[in-house]
């Protein structure tokens, strides 16, 4: 079974996330470009992945693998930080790399894989 969730960057051609069997594949998700701090986006990031893992009927918690993107190496601190507070010492396996991005303000972007046994 697979199974397309609609866009949540107003990109028809960028599904939010794909659900293959047991498998989620999250799209980039970011947030928080109101403020210029990374924690703030990281953050916001997060609250962004969670609503659309809600409509797979799966939660962060289900996150086996993510990819961080950051535009400043020197920001990696403060978004571990963040991940600490969300994931404690449940954390999914994480691969961190640095970009630049269309959105100029945008600090942070992640995707990910989940794990979700039906």
């Amino acid at each position: 079974m697979i199974k397309r969730y609609p866009t949540h960057c107003n990109d028809a051609t960028c599904a939010s996330c794909v659900q293959a069997g047991d498998f989620i594949y999250l799209s980039h998700h970011a947030g928080g470009f109101d403020k210029n701090d990374v924690a703030y986006q990281t953050r916001k990031t997060f609250e962004s992945m969670e609503k659309t893992l809600s409509q797979a009927g799966a939660s962060l918690k289900d996150i086996v693998q993510i990819n961080l993107y950051l535009k400043n190496i020197k920001d990696l601190r403060k978004a571990c930080d963040v991940f600490y507070d969300i994931f404690g010492s449940e954390a999914p396996a994480r691969m961190t790399t640095t970009t630049e991005f269309f959105e100029e303000k945008c600090l942070c972007m992640m995707d990910a894989v989940v794990y979700k046994n039906e």
